[in-house]
């Protein structure tokens, strides 16, 4: 314990000292970074632009909340945690998205207000898990037309959003807990209400910068009467504390003006986590608490199985160079073997190695980290349930069955309880399973088990009318029962999908793999329709990572999950997984993974593999022998339970194998131009400490290299973009005009210089002058954009966003822009075909067939331009009239007013599209009319 404590004193008042220059956002910021992006969007030279979303629908995403319309079961909101929110009247047969373009697409929790006169939706931004993607909100938002409009209602401030209960008879009475910031300290934590319908709220709760609020529930027939949970959390880049003295379960009877704490007989003291709450409905007095108990638990030597070598690696750390050296060679390869070391480790090495001094038996016992404690610190209590039966005044811990495995260590994820409306006895237990007791809350068994259903669960509807109906959300998507869980029926017909990461391979037509969040690693065709082709498939689990596709041999991958583990696999299963991860040597220190450790396939020889931790690590032959070439390249500085100082990005020059770059977590980037002989540490002009989100050599210009930095983790957001054209020696920032959000990739256009692309935790944009001005890709939602990549011969750019799948856009006219964009441009049209079949119907219930031309182009500035066909004859008629700059698009049905001025089909022949203004032409283009 000394030592924990030893270590804990380190953190607090060292490690933080690192965030005390970073200054996180504040509200002021976060909204008018909200203003700035609509602005831009509107103001978008390619506001229009055209973007197709690929897919996949198979794997869900996050659901962070459930709300169903109590005059109807059928018509029902899901949110997801980073996709925004969306709507069904077919009982979940097709949705349509209600909340696009809204100041955040990270939904916490929603509520509706439901009477004879009106129906007014609340959403609450800010997901409420404290997950490491768990983006910030911009308050809460109201809307009286069932989504069509959205009213900004106030609470910009508090980040993550709790719960939002409204009053069953008052429209304009709103609670929200709130939980504030996720990795900053702030005081705008707690519980609010509003009495006006959210034009101002009353903080009515707060108990300190740390404990924001998690859960609200309302008594049933008393509006005056509520419980919230109150919960203690921390969060760092390097460490996450998920449990404090300030959690707790506090209950009001004045309409939440005032709260007493109401939780005799729950555990009291630092080791509470996250609490979830549940009220009966047809007894209220019966309420139901889960409880992340972080308490650890204690084992003793004696309570190990006896290991076959007869030693432990805690004997060894205790062991003298003497002692080591009389045990038998069996007993040293035995030891060495089950406890997975290295295999190059034998006893004959290890003995040879002690000998010479190279380390101490100590370093072999804590090679996989401190033994000592290791020895005596077991998994947490975990998951426990508690039942009250006087209104939440006295608590009883009910649950018999140990239900570890439900939250395991993790229960900041979870934390989510759901009782019957009509039965008290039965009671839902969300977590990495479902589980369901009928006893109240004594004992449970699982209620997923039949028909595939993905765990992690988050959200949990009953139907108040028939507690067989369910609608679960987890992080695979949306679940309806209606057996009370013995079976399942997904629902899932959503592009939701949360990526890590986005790429290509140069088949015909050429395929899309990424790696999502809890849902593998997938890929399907670049043609993907949702809804309407095959369904992308599955080639690796976890939550997927990074992926890079032999461009010699596409049935060849390397991918992997968090915290570095990567493997080569074939594609079509024909060959085993070789995993390609590197292992450090005894008496060095442990590797640091990052959770998404970055690899990379070089680009000027496909058999060369780099994987970073904190050093960079290279192979020759395919991942099969990986060696360091590097030393440690991060600033090394201490981490408590979560990975840090460690590498984020790695990529090397298009023109020289030798020259590479990385980035790490901790705001280094490094660069060696000699193969890894040296490092130089190249940080001129950048901010300090943030994290390395992207790195982006040009392959247009020997030395010329972007980068993208992100304070996510600090709650700062701010764009931080650089470009460099001495090799990173010196930076300066190419932001501009971007919206104060936060950078997670950026790239150039392999055929376009200065063509940039550029993913933010808020959209998609583009620059055309090498980032002296920025314009969105405003028909992307302003979804998190996590990754990008161009496809070399497609020339369509794939966004890979956390929460809407993966967009493929088109560039070839964005580069016509690019190179002329202070000129009016008519892009290529297409012919068209079939023109005696035009307008013919094939029977009485077919729809006649008529195609149009689709002419699109640019103007450069506001103007009014007439557009003109010019038929065979030479004569021209107008057709449309454009008076919008940027890019513009329209179809045109091919007709024209003949002599008789009836309406009748171009015959076949060659036209030309004209446009003017004025008298003057500034563009034309043709195309043809075939049989």
């Amino acid at each position: 314990m000394t030592k924990t404590i030893g270590l804990l004193t380190f953190l607090l008042f060292s490690i933080p000292l690192l965030s005390q220059e970073i200054k996180p956002s504040t509200e002021a910021e976060i909204l008018a970074a909200i203003r700035e992006r609509d602005e831009l969007r509107e103001s978008s030279l390619l506001r229009s632009y055209p973007v197709e979303n690929i897919g996949p629908i198979v794997q869900g995403g996050r659901v962070s909340d459930i709300e169903v319309f109590t005059s109807n079961k059928h018509e029902f909101l899901v949110a997801y945690a980073s996709g925004g929110v969306f709507y069904t009247n077919n009982d979940g047969i097709g949705f349509d998205p209600i909340f696009d373009n809204q100041g955040a697409l990270t939904i916490g929790d929603m509520a509706i207000f439901e009477s004879s006169e009106s129906r007014i939706l609340w959403v609450g931004t800010g997901e409420n898990n404290s997950s490491r993607s768990s983006y910030a909100g911009s308050g809460v938002y109201r809307s009286t037309d069932m989504g069509k409009t959205w009213i900004h209602s106030g609470l910009g401030s508090i980040q993550h959003t709790g719960k939002i209960i409204t009053h069953p008879s008052d429209p304009n009475t709103v609670w929200v807990a709130a939980m504030g910031a996720l990795y900053s300290p702030n005081e705008n934590r707690g519980v609010y209400k509003t009495t006006d319908g959210g034009s101002t709220w009353k903080k009515t709760f707060y108990i300190d910068d740390r404990t924001g609020a998690i859960d609200l529930i309302i008594h049933p027939n008393d509006a005056n009467t509520l419980w919230v949970s109150m919960w203690e959390r921390s969060r760092k880049a390097w460490e996450f504390v998920e449990n404090g003295s300030g959690t707790g379960i506090y209950k009001s009877t004045d309409g939440g003006e005032s709260w007493k704490k109401s939780q005799e007989g729950l555990p009291e003291g630092e080791f509470n986590g996250r609490i979830g709450l549940s009220i009966c409905n047809s007894d209220p007095n019966i309420l139901f608490a889960s409880l992340d108990n972080q308490k650890e638990k204690k084992k003793e030597k004696e309570d190990e199985e006896a290991p076959k070598s007869g030693y432990r690696p805690i004997d060894l750390v205790e062991m003298s160079t003497e002692e080591f050296l009389k045990i038998p060679d069996n007993k040293i390869d035995t030891f060495l073997r089950e406890n997975n070391y290295p295999s190059k480790y034998d006893s004959k090495l290890v003995r040879k190695e002690i000998r010479q001094g190279k380390y101490k038996p100590e370093a072999v016992g804590n090679y996989f980290g401190d033994a000592n404690e290791a020895m005596f610190t077991a998994p947490v209590t975990g998951a426990e349930v508690y039942r009250s039966q006087d209104g939440g005044l006295n608590w009883q811990k009910v649950n018999e069955t140990d239900l570890y495995s439900t939250f395991y260590s993790y229960g900041y994820y979870f934390g989510e309880i759901r009782v019957s409306p009509s039965d008290p006895n039965m009671v839902f237990l969300l977590g990495v399973p479902l589980l369901r007791s009928m006893d109240g809350g004594k004992t449970f068994t699982r209620a997923d088990t039949f028909v595939h259903v993905h765990g992690d669960h988050q959200a949990l509807w009953i139907d108040p009318n028939d507690d067989q109906h369910l609608l679960s959300g987890n992080d695979g998507g949306l679940y309806q029962s209606y057996d009370g869980g013995a079976m399942w029926r997904p629902l899932k017909n959503l592009s939701v999908g949360q990526f890590y990461s986005v790429n290509y391979d140069l088949d015909k037509p050429y395929n899309v793999y990424g790696g999502l969040q809890d849902n593998g690693v997938l890929y399907g065709s670049s043609r993907s329709r949702p809804n309407y082709s095959k369904n992308w498939e599955w080639i690796f689990g976890g939550d997927g990572m990074m992926v890079q596709i032999n461009p010699e041999n596409s049935d060849e991958v390397y991918t992997g999950y968090q915290f570095g583990n990567y493997y080569r696999i074939s594609r079509s299963g024909k060959g085993e997984s070789t995993r390609v991860v590197p292992q450090h040597d005894i008496g060095d220190a442990k590797l640091r993974f990052n959770w998404r450790t970055p690899i990379l396939l070089s680009r000027h020889n496909s058999d060369i593999f780099y994987i970073g931790a904190q050093r960079l690590f290279r192979s020759l032959d395919n991942g099969n022998t990986l060696k360091p070439i590097s030393p440690d390249l991060t600033k090394d500085l201490a981490s408590d339970n979560v990975p840090y100082s460690t590498l984020t990005v790695i990529e090397e020059s298009p023109f020289d194998f030798s020259v590479l770059y990385v980035g790490t977590d901790d705001g280094n980037i490094q660069v060696t131009e000699n193969g890894g002989g040296n490092w130089e540490l190249r940080i001129d002009g950048l901010p300090s400490k943030r994290w390395v989100s992207g790195i982006h050599p040009s392959v247009h210009q020997e030395g010329k290299v972007y980068c993208a930095l992100t304070g996510y983790r600090e709650d700062e957001f701010k764009p931080y973009v650089f470009k460099s054209t001495d090799h990173g020696k010196s930076w300066a920032s190419i932001a501009s005009n971007l919206p104060s959000e936060c950078v997670n990739k950026i790239i150039e256009d392999p055929e376009v210089e200065g063509l940039l692309f550029l993913g933010t935790d808020h959209g998609t944009y583009c620059s055309m002058d090498e980032g002296s001005s920025w314009q969105m890709l405003s028909a992307i939602p302003n979804v998190a954009s996590y990754d990008l990549a161009i496809h070399p011969t497609e020339n369509d750019l794939l966004v890979g966003t956390h929460g809407r799948s993966i967009y493929k856009v088109n560039i070839d006219n964005i580069r016509k822009v690019a190179n002329g964009k202070e000129t009016t441009l008519l892009f290529d049209l297409n012919d068209l075909h079939g023109r005696e079949q035009w307008k013919r119907e094939t029977n009485t219930f077919s729809r006649p067939w008529i195609p149009k031309l689709n002419v699109e182009g640019y103007n450069p500035i506001v103007q009014e331009i007439q557009v003109y066909i010019e038929l065979i004859t030479g004569k021209q008629q107008k057709i449309n009239t454009l008076t919008e700059s940027g890019y513009w698009s329209f179809n045109w049905k091919p007709e024209i007013t003949d002599k008789k001025g009836d309406l009748s089909f171009l015959d076949k022949g060659e036209y030309s599209i004209i446009l003017k203004s004025g008298k003057t032409q500034l563009a034309k283009g043709k195309f043809k009319v075939k049989g």
